[in-house]
């Protein structure tokens, strides 16, 4: 510690070295305020003086190591002290009175007149956390019904046969998907979550509606493009929205639901395809157009939903509304948790400016380390080959005479049987540890497939290898390597850049995607099925590599003291 803080200086501290150093503080001298004029506060440090129970609002963040040392004469100091940068101020006002009232409460962040008021009803917020899931369902549904319906959508629009226009019916969708996660973060700090979840759901209505009713390539192509522009938007929101309303003790579990949610919606395609598939007169046009269809009602079901859900009490502080981001602290948390809650958001909001955001600041400035730990962890992610097993796995079962639609199931199974164990672990044993475990259990899965496609199996042994490494791969993927990045890249992004950043991210998932989707086949064929799945499975060993050495444990922390902890060591 520094040794001004023990010598009856005047100092100004770093919130963040109050808050992570305050019992060290405690056991070598007492804390108190001196207000310099009406906005800037400093401390005062004296062994007679007495520690204020209220968390210290600081205006002005300073190194550690060079805490500013104002002299002995503490009106010297104060008027020495008034000189603040601007850019590094609270709203000050707002968050005087949070604070204030905060004080008036005698209340902390669990403890209530003394008493331990525990953890907020986590059946509050579940209701909101499901209607802002329905986004990661039609994602999952929008996903998986083309993989059912491109036969008949081939045969009955005239273009079977076409491997371009099968193509681009399947990447039209992942185009639109990138394009609206590219703008999602700059739709959600402009008009909040609920607005951004309307927007989202809009093209997928209007986007369903076209691929159902369309006569020719273009309207499908069309129709696609607008469900994929959705189908961006709606993760990237899903996952801020949940990690913002959640309880901090259970948002491991919430945030799990969107990747349930996602397995659902792959599930219900496959089940609403099948009949597709079946050739039975004009029937088999009215089948496939019904796919389509159906989907219009999940996306309509959130567009008003969400219309009785809270809205991010974090959006709202940030656009000065802090009244009615009281209200919606009390709809999700409970009455008993609303001041503790504003005071520690309030700590947090730093006051910038979210407008101000630019994209380069985002590779560039100090939140690079950040955005790019999220982006990384989405590339590794694609680069671990899942995707290739999603799209490719009807293939390689048909290559041992097991029917795809059985294959399809198998799979599905194996993705909600993860996602669901994945669930009831992510606040138990934390983001860190699944995410190690299931990229390691990836690469011992495409380690399996490398032993399969070699020439030291072959028969039975071959085919159990094979498809046993793909169910494996599916399920350690969802143990971890699926749900855990969106929530934890959530969780880390600071409230400023949480939105942009997220979707610049989302962006690398979803072109990172169409990669490995595009070039899996030509590689598969090139250099053969032994070398691509080493590459695949070295992949998987990098990712265990970065995440033991990048990635912060959240578990339990609420998204403040995860801010606090991921700034630059001179500011803590």
């Amino acid at each position: 510690m520094p040794n001004a803080l023990c010598n009856n200086h005047i100092t100004t501290v770093p919130l963040s070295l109050y808050l992570t150093k305050r019992h060290t503080l405690l056991s070598s001298c007492n804390l108190d305020f001196l207000s310099a004029d009406t906005d800037v506060f400093h401390l005062i440090v004296s062994p007679g003086r007495t520690l204020p129970h209220r968390p210290l609002l600081l205006l002005q963040f300073v190194a550690q190591n060079s805490l500013s040392t104002l002299g002995e004469d503490s009106d010297n100091c104060a008027m020495r002290g008034r000189h603040v940068d601007a850019s590094s101020m609270y709203k000050r006002g707002a968050l005087r009175n949070y604070i204030n009232a905060y004080d008036e409460e005698g209340s902390s962040v669990h403890f209530l007149n003394g008493k331990d008021i525990g953890n907020p009803p986590w059946r509050r917020s579940l209701p909101h956390v499901l209607v802002a899931t329905l986004s990661s369902f039609l994602a999952g549904y929008h996903l998986g019904v083309i993989n059912e319906t491109l036969e008949g959508i081939s045969l009955d629009l005239g273009f079977s046969g076409d491997t371009l226009a099968e193509g681009l019916v399947v990447s039209t969708c992942l185009g639109g998907a990138f394009a609206g996660s590219l703008f999602s973060g700059w739709i959600v700090d402009g008009v909040g979550c609920r607005r951004a979840f309307q927007f989202c759901a809009l093209p997928m209505i209007i986007g369903a509606s076209m691929s159902a009713t369309t006569k020719s390539l273009w309207g499908m192509l069309l129709g696609r493009l607008f469900v994929g522009t959705g189908m961006g938007l709606g993760p990237s929101v899903a996952a801020l929205y949940v990690a913002e309303v959640s309880p901090a003790f259970v948002r491991g579990t919430f945030g799990s639901f969107t990747q349930i949610a996602t397995c659902l919606g792959l599930m219900g395609a496959l089940f609403i395809g099948l009949p597709a598939k079946e050739i039975v007169g004009c029937l088999y046009v009215l089948r496939w157009r019904i796919c389509f269809w159906v989907s219009a009602i999940p996306a309509a079901l959130l567009a008003l939903s969400i219309e009785f859900c809270a809205e991010s009490p974090h959006w709202l502080l940030k656009r000065g509304r802090g009244v009615e981001a009281e209200a919606e602290f009390e709809k999700i948390l409970g009455g008993l948790h609303v001041k503790s809650a504003m005071a520690e958001l309030s700590m947090s909001d730093r006051g910038d400016d979210t407008d101000t955001i630019k994209f380069s600041e985002l590779f560039f400035g100090r939140h690079f380390k950040v955005v790019f730990t999220g982006s990384t962890l989405f590339a590794l992610q694609q680069l671990s080959g899942i995707n290739a097993v999603f799209y490719f796995s009807s293939t390689v079962f048909k290559s041992f005479g097991i029917p795809s639609d059985i294959a399809n199931i198998c799979v599905g199974i194996a993705n909600l049987l993860g996602s669901v164990i994945a669930m009831s672990l992510m606040d138990k044993l934390g983001r860190k540890v699944l995410l190690l475990g299931s990229f390691s259990g990836m690469a011992l899965s495409m380690g399996l497939q490398v032993i399969a496609a070699s020439s030291f199996s072959s028969g039975s042994g071959a085919l159990y290898l094979s498809v046993g490494g793909m169910l494996l791969s599916v399920l350690t993927f969802a143990l971890g390597a699926g749900p855990v990045p969106g929530l934890l890249l959530s969780e880390i992004f600071p409230g400023r850049i949480r939105a942009k950043a997220m979707a610049v991210c989302m962006a690398m998932h979803w072109v990172m995607n169409f990669v490995v989707g595009l070039f899996f086949l030509s590689l598969l064929e090139q250099i053969g099925a032994v070398v691509l799945y080493t590459i695949f499975a070295a992949f998987c060993l990098l990712a265990v590599f970065f995440v033991k050495t990048n990635v912060l444990e959240t578990k339990g922390k609420s998204l403040q003291e995860i801010e606090i902890a991921l700034l630059p060591p001179e500011l803590r």
